[in-house]
């Protein structure tokens, strides 16, 4: 018989003290690659599960972020709680917080106290800028840190304030980056035997988003206003934009010669394959309202899916500009497993969403729902460490799992 196929970190064990958005998405990506991850809350619950309660809605990132993870309280400013923590690091591959800097080591429970528990513990710490640095103890909340990186004065039009990104580009890029260096690390733990202290700032993280606009900044030695709309961030491309159509809109670029040759022809105006102002992409650049006047009249007299059909069959990279609703049932999603149904304790049925990390020959990973506020307390005590009914029950009494 042949064995079950394998995911590919099955058999890790993963501490995930993370919070908010940061950490609990690292968390998430190791869960559904096959960890056991062990999610931990103070006794009073995760921030996003405790918003969660008092906002409508906002209970959802929670469930997202935590699925298919068990759920156990720890009161870390109680000594049995602490030592629970330690006990739960000394069997475990990877630790994850989110903390602001210092926050672990004031409890006692910084990477030198865990890594002497566990010499092989693979300690990954995220944060808004990281453990050095001037900016260390800034306050960072994902629009803080689109604040000070940049992010938010390219964001928008020219004329016009900056604006924030719609997505938390700064928690989740910090988060991403947060579940590779820890991966990263487990390999060299594999050749040295050794565990390792590993972060990754959200600050940083976004920083190699900005190539396009410092491509601009640095093509015109900062004389031309960085916040470009819908239009590329370098000012690089045209057409290259979001324009209506009858009854929505559509995302258009042409980043090459026969794109916009595909465009023309799929237009029925190859005689301007002539005309020098469109040329090739430097004259097009030049003459972008003129491009982007000549695509919106085209587009403005079809529907969304009229246009995109068009232009899609004629070879012009486009794509409508699809709403939430639109989204969360969007066919391909579903298919890839991205977009999974979950029929939730708290929320009833909701649509969550799986890795966008895919393993040749691994079985897919089926969503499970989120776990209660201490949910698996006894369960996590018993099979990680081993307590038997007569020290759970101590411990509850001790308050390690809160009051």
């Amino acid at each position: 018989m042949s064995a079950a196929p394998r995911r590919p970190l099955d058999g890790l064990v993963v501490i995930d003290l993370g919070q908010i958005y940061n950490g609990p998405y690292a968390g998430l990506l190791f869960a559904l690659a096959g960890a056991t991850v062990v999610k931990v809350e103070p006794p009073t619950g995760d921030l996003l599960r405790v918003r969660g309660g008092r906002v409508r809605g906002a209970l959802y990132p929670f469930c997202a972020l935590n699925a298919n993870k068990r759920g156990v309280t720890l009161d870390l400013k109680n000594p049995r709680g602490r030592e629970l923590l330690i006990r739960l690091a000394a069997r475990a591959d990877v630790l994850i917080e989110n903390f602001r800097p210092g926050v672990m080591d004031r409890l006692g429970l910084g990477s030198e106290q865990l890594l002497a528990a566990n010499p092989r513990l693979v300690y990954g710490s995220g944060s808004g800028f990281g453990s050095s640095g001037p900016y260390r103890d800034y306050p960072a909340m994902d629009i803080t840190v689109q604040a000070i990186s940049g992010v938010m004065s390219i964001t928008g039009f020219p004329d016009r304030e900056p604006v924030k990104a719609g997505p938390a580009v700064a928690d989740f890029a910090g988060g991403v980056h947060l579940y590779a260096a820890i991966t990263t690390a487990l390999v060299e733990r594999s050749l040295t035997g050794r565990g390792v202290v590993v972060e990754a700032a959200m600050h940083d993280a976004v920083i190699p988003s900005l190539s396009s606009s410092l491509g601009l900044f640095f093509g015109t030695k900062g004389s031309v206003p960085l916040r470009t709309g819908n239009r590329h961030n370098g000012l690089a491309e045209a057409p290259y934009n979001v324009y209506a159509t009858s009854d929505g809109h559509l995302a258009l670029i042409c980043v090459s010669d026969r794109h916009w040759d595909a465009l023309l022809e799929t237009m029925g105006r190859t005689d301007l394959r002539a005309d020098p102002r469109f040329a090739g992409m430097a004259e097009r650049v030049a003459h972008i309202d003129d491009v982007d006047a000549l695509v919106a009249g085209f587009v403005a007299t079809r529907t969304t899916q009229q246009a995109f059909d068009e232009l899609r069959e004629g070879g012009v990279p486009c794509a409508p500009v699809k709403g939430i609703t639109d989204v969360m049932d969007d066919p391909h999603l579903h298919a890839r497993g991205m977009l999974q149904e979950v029929d939730h304790p708290e929320m009833g049925p909701i649509t969550g969403f799986g890795s966008p990390l895919r393993f040749d020959g691994a079985p897919a990973t089926e969503l499970l729902p989120s776990p209660g506020l201490g949910e698996h307390n006894d369960e996590v005590a018993r099979e990680l460490l081993g307590c038997g009914d007569a020290e759970i029950a101590a411990l509850h009494e001790a308050g390690a799992f809160g009051a």
